[in-house]
């Protein structure tokens, strides 16, 4: 019997219970395997310590008494290359809304799609919070994962930052505020502090930026759209794109059948909503937007966003002052070029003048986004016609397929070895030429031997060398020097110059001779490798970024070796000749010695001339399209250019008067 009176008795006890590890009379590794009675113990424990710890980290969480202030939000400013100022941005717009006037049909559409059991969870979704912890150790994010309580204090008591830390506290702030309030008034802070995109927080601003009228006044349609918004604007909204347009309609569609689902809308109800209901164009929101600062603001801003690792909601939220790497004069220049090119257009008396387009881009040697001209004015079309991925490159893609050549060779038979090719090289430059394979012609899908086919049907002789066809623009030589490269290694040396592979044309003959539908500003970047002897540097516009004084981290600048100097060197030289007695004569400037090549194509729907120097690059593009239906037009007859005369000499005139006036500039 235990003696000691109730202490020894106490001490008896414990020392039958306290596990012994290692274990006695075990043998080898057994002494270190826990019995059952340790490993229950164990698991008791620390269910203890994490219940305790949970409830006293509970207790000590207090709702902050003050919201996130929207009403104190600073604007954006953005500054020249010079560092001065080039506009100010003010986004943020919110106003709140009581939830008895958001239609019923328009919240539960926003719970479909977001939190379906809201009125049922203590405000915290266990399963949802493992995975966003889960994503957040595996090196992702901590997006996703949050229920409707938790996006709310998220967005009314907390940072946006992704840590742990964070998502614990909204976490404990969850369960604290589903405790004391409602749920009606939680829903209802949700949707006047959410951020819907365009600027807006708050379902009652939304409805204002995207149908023009009061949250009270939407329909469960209109309500499933909106809903799309909340997983992210920059995906959701149809403005900013086609790709955003698809994902939109099919989130809408899935919106309104996960509220069937769940029964709050009726399959009768939902059958009347069949077509998706299309918002109206960005209006509004914005100051110092006028002409082509209003294209610069939204090119520095998508670099920011996607780079600087701040989200779009953050950003709209302001007090970031961001430096850019856009030349003021130059930018004026260009413009000014393009403004004097277009009075040649008489859209009233010709109807070839109609829906005539024209992109601009300047890119350094550095990479620098120097200057563009993407439109008549942001505020009137807010398309960037520089930033364009839907005009064909043409003939101006020829000096990719001669760098190609250049740098690997030919081979003209089958599992042959390769041959060098040099400037001096010759080629069929025969209007008609057949394209020939290692077997003979070859035939495309419809039966029929493909041919090359050059501007004006003009030949050029059964042997000119690469050096002349660059210079005048002979598309049959090209042609073939793809299929003698190889269009796989013709691409690889495209996309390593700076053309993106999402813009790169279908590996066909006619993948040498443009089908490829880069950029203004791609096209202006892979130039310029040429230009920097070979080194392709990615295009920025954004030097630094600051918010109240604190840095933003942007990735470093760095350049690449995509051809070898002797290559850029080879080309640089034959594309001198182009503009000294080729088809970009036009392009002569007194005290410069430019290099460049036109661009056209067979169906005459596109113009180019990119030029450079060895500081800069500079691409035009003209073409003709209809906004409303995204088809591209002939540019037969533009500005009374003669019926079938290929291109337009308009891009040639705006860099040769461009760079006229740069060079003149002191």
């Amino acid at each position: 019997m235990p003696s000691g009176g109730p202490v020894g008795r106490l001490r008896a006890l414990l020392k039958r219970v306290r596990p012994q590890y290692p274990r006695p009379h075990r043998q080898g590794y057994r002494r270190w395997v826990p019995s059952l009675r340790q490993l229950v113990c164990a698991v008791l424990l620390s269910t203890g310590f994490l219940t305790t710890g949970v409830a006293v980290a509970y207790w000590r969480t207090d709702i902050p008494e003050d919201l996130n202030s929207f009403a104190t939000q600073q604007d954006n400013i953005y500054y020249w290359a010079d560092g001065s100022k080039m506009s100010r941005t003010g986004w943020v717009s919110r106003q709140d809304m009581p939830l008895e006037k958001v239609p019923e049909d328009v919240r539960w559409a926003v719970l479909a799609a977001e939190n379906a059991s809201f009125y049922e969870d203590p405000g915290i979704s266990p399963s949802g919070l493992m995975r966003a912890v889960t994503r957040m150790v595996g090196g992702g994010e901590t997006q996703g994962g949050s229920t409707i309580t938790q996006q709310y204090v998220k967005n009314a008591y907390l940072s946006q930052e992704q840590t742990l830390s964070r998502k614990f506290t909204e976490m404990m702030l969850a369960l604290k505020v589903d405790d004391e309030f409602s749920k009606d008034e939680i829903l209802e802070g949700y949707l006047s502090t959410s951020w819907f995109g365009r600027g807006t927080y708050g379902i009652q601003r939304a409805s204002q930026a995207y149908y023009g009228k009061e949250a009270s006044e939407l329909n469960a349609s209109e309500g499933a759209f909106l809903a799309s918004l909340l997983k992210g604007a920059g995906l959701y909204d149809p403005a900013l794109g086609e790709g955003n347009r698809a994902r939109a309609v099919e989130r809408w569609k899935w919106t309104l059948d996960r509220m069937v689902e769940i029964g709050k809308l009726s399959p009768a109800e939902r059958a009347k909503y069949t077509k998706f209901p299309e918002p109206t164009q960005v209006t509004g929101g914005r100051t110092d937007l006028n002409g082509q600062q209003g294209y610069l603001v939204e090119l520095a801003k998508s670099y920011v966003t996607r780079n600087g690792k701040v989200s779009q909601a953050e950003f709209d939220r302001g007090g970031y002052q961001i430096y850019t790497t856009f030349d003021k004069e130059k930018t004026q220049a260009l413009e000014e070029a393009v403004r004097e090119a277009r009075k040649k257009l008489d859209p009233k008396d010709r109807k070839a003048d109609t829906f005539v387009k024209t992109g601009a881009t300047t890119v350094g040697a550095d990479g620098k986004i120097l200057a563009l001209y993407g439109g008549p004015g942001f505020l009137k079309q807010g398309f960037n016609e520089s930033n364009a991925v839907t005009v064909p490159a043409g003939s101006a893609f020829a000096p990719f397929v001669y760098a190609a050549a250049l740098s690997d060779g030919v081979v003209r038979d089958r599992d042959g070895k390769r041959h060098p090719v040099t400037p001096s090289s010759t080629y069929n430059g025969q209007h008609n030429a057949p394209v020939m394979t290692p077997e003979g012609p070859y035939w495309d899908r419809n039966g029929k031997i493909v041919k090359g086919k050059n501007d004006g049907g003009t030949s050029w002789g059964s042997a000119i060398s690469l050096d002349e066809a660059m210079a005048n623009s002979v598309n049959s030589p090209f042609l073939q020097l793809g299929m003698d490269v190889g269009l796989d290694r013709v691409r690889h040396h495209a996309q390593n110059a700076g053309l993106l592979p999402s813009s790169l044309g279908r590996q066909v003959p006619d993948f040498s001779l443009g089908n490829s539908t880069p950029s203004a500003i791609r096209m202006a970047t892979a130039y310029q490798t040429f230009a920097a002897q070979g080194k392709r540097t990615e295009p920025f516009s954004v030097l630094r970024v600051t918010r109240n004084g604190d840095e933003i981290p942007l990735p470093a600048v760095r350049s690449r070796r995509a051809f070898t100097a002797e290559v850029a060197r080879q080309v640089t030289e034959t594309l001198q000749g182009a503009v000294q007695e080729g088809t970009g004569k036009g392009a002569q400037v007194a005290g410069l010695r430019p290099a460049g090549k036109t661009g056209t194509t067979e169906d005459n729907k596109a113009a180019w001339f990119v030029g450079y120097t060895g500081k800069e690059a500079t691409a035009v593009v003209l073409y003709r399209m209809d906004l409303r239906k995204l088809d591209l037009l002939p540019l037969d007859g533009v500005a009374d250019s003669p019926r079938g005369e290929p291109g337009s000499p308009l891009p040639v005139d705006i860099w040769r008067d461009y760079m006229e006036a740069v060079t003149a500039a002191p």
